[in-house]
């Protein structure tokens, strides 16, 4: 069986999951919030309300659960991608798939499962964040993986 990719593994991840913390800094410090606070609210999921207490440690132990979870979504595609064939079709249609599966897995059966403080349905907020997990996660993990399936 292929690999999904020339990009080893670790690679893919630390792009995507760089990618994707960026996108949540950037609309952190445009909404006035700031960068301790997002990691503490990424540890909140673990340590619940009182990860917002926990100062620089909390906030610094979100950042590692954010790139754990990452890698996890870069693994689970590594596993899948070259076992389904449908999914070599067109990597745009791939990586969109993914990123929309992985905000919905993330916000319909994980953060409920976690301490993160839960707010009410919001659909632009929802939409805003599927599609930074499209761009971050889902097209570059996809873009990756098509581009070692055409050199081999």
């Amino acid at each position: 069986m292929r690999s999904p990719s020339k990009w080893p593994l670790s690679k893919a991840w630390l792009v995507v999951a760089t990618l994707d913390i960026l996108a949540a800094i950037v609309q952190t410090l445009a909404g006035g919030g700031n960068l301790s606070r997002l990691g503490q609210y990424i540890a909140s999921g673990v340590f619940g309300r009182s990860a917002f207490e926990g100062g620089v440690t909390y906030a610094l132990m979100g950042y590692v659960f954010h790139y754990g979870i990452a890698f996890g979504w870069t693994a689970l595609f590594y596993v899948v991608y070259p076992r389904v064939n449908l999914l070599h079709r067109n990597w745009v249609i791939t990586g969109v798939g993914y990123g929309m599966f992985v905000w919905f897995m993330m916000n319909r059966v994980i953060l409920p499962l976690s301490n993160v403080p839960q707010g009410p349905f919001d659909l632009a907020r929802a939409t805003l964040a599927c599609t930074i997990l499209i761009v971050a996660i889902g097209l570059p993990l996809a873009w990756m993986s098509s581009r070692g399936r055409n050199r081999d």
